[in-house]
């Protein structure tokens, strides 16, 4: 079981890693402190295959979003910093951190709002699932993965640009 597991979560995170190459987690360390994490859940147990993924792919994005709360945190000094700034250009690009921690925020409100959406995007995004499969883990049709999935995209791109 570890084995199927554990090339399940690699396929996974080498999905993240080519849709995050700014992220400093390797693809191996994100598979053991993920495998780690589920482990450790006394609530973990997986109803099926696509079920574990789903919650692999929560997993990874906790994950990815306390390590880019951490690189955010190190920029700043830590906890203990003091911001000063004199700097007015305030239109600068928003760094990755902040992004990943914006689009965290959103798939939040998304996931009140719509969780149908929200789990769509974690799978997708965060689990690298392909739409076929993220289609047989919601129940729904193809068709609908690739509307919401549009739909998603265009709030939540909304909602970071907002948040900048």
């Amino acid at each position: 079981m570890f084995a199927a597991a554990y090339e399940e979560l690699r396929r996974m995170a080498t999905s993240v890693k080519r849709s995050d190459p700014a992220s400093t987690l390797t693809p191996t360390t994100l598979v053991h402190a993920a495998w780690v994490k589920l482990v450790a859940s006394h609530t973990f147990a997986a109803n099926s295959e696509l079920h574990f993924k789903r919650v692999a792919a929560r997993a990874m994005r906790q994950l990815l979003v306390e390590a880019a709360r951490r690189r955010k945190a190190e920029k700043r000094g830590g906890p203990q910093a003091a911001l000063v700034t004199f700097d007015e250009a305030l239109d600068a690009p928003i760094e990755h951190e902040e992004e990943v921690i914006a689009l965290h925020d959103a798939l939040n409100e998304l996931e009140r709002l719509n969780p149908r959406q929200a789990l769509m995007v974690e799978v997708r995004f965060f689990g690298g699932l392909p739409v076929a499969e993220a289609a047989r883990l919601l129940g729904i049709s193809e068709e609908t993965v690739h509307r919401d999935w549009r739909a998603a995209k265009a709030w939540l791109a909304h909602e970071v640009r907002r948040a900048r």
